[in-house]
């Protein structure tokens, strides 16, 4: 009767410490996937475009004013030069955020503004990662990148700020 006492205590213990065991595959955000929010955390918006078009003249788009003043350059307008700031997207482990510099039309640089850094891992991860992300989208000029092995949730989010940031800047 002792044994069996001691037993069962010591596996109620062991499923308890079992179950309050914090694991962290819930991560920051949720469940969920990457979703972009706007500054103030609302869902969609929240990417800006800071920089001149070159094209000259009235946009139509922007009820005649002048392309890079003040209204949207128009898909139609290539060869902008200035910096796209993307959504912030929240991913399951944490926001995730990029910028990129634009000249002649052309991506000429990018630069994560936040990316998830909850823990060690995360920081192994997205230091690994990131640099990757950065040379795939300066090949690629576009947020058609592939998906760096074991950083799934950050390359999801990366691609798409990166896309909001293109949007912003009527890059495809």
């Amino acid at each position: 009767m002792r044994r069996i006492t001691i037993w069962l205590l010591s596996t109620v213990a062991a499923l308890v410490l079992l179950f309050s065991y914090r694991t962290s595959t819930m991560g920051a955000g949720g469940p969920g996937s990457a979703t972009a929010s706007g500054p103030d955390g609302s869902a969609g918006g929240g990417s800006s475009w800071t920089g001149t078009d070159d094209a000259t003249g009235p946009d139509p788009s922007s009820g005649g004013t002048p392309a890079g003043r003040g209204g949207p350059s128009g898909p139609g307008r290539p060869g902008g030069t200035g910096t796209a700031t993307g959504a912030v997207a929240q991913t399951r482990w944490g926001p995730v955020q990029v910028r990129i510099t634009v000249a002649g039309g052309k991506i000429t640089g990018v630069s994560t503004l936040r990316v998830p850094d909850g823990n060690r891992r995360d920081q192994q991860i997205n230091g690994y990662a990131v640099p990757i992300l950065r040379q795939e989208t300066l090949a690629a000029q576009s947020a058609r990148i592939d998906t760096v092995s074991g950083a799934t949730v950050t390359s999801d989010g990366y691609r798409e700020s990166l896309q909001s940031a293109l949007d912003a800047a009527h890059l495809d």
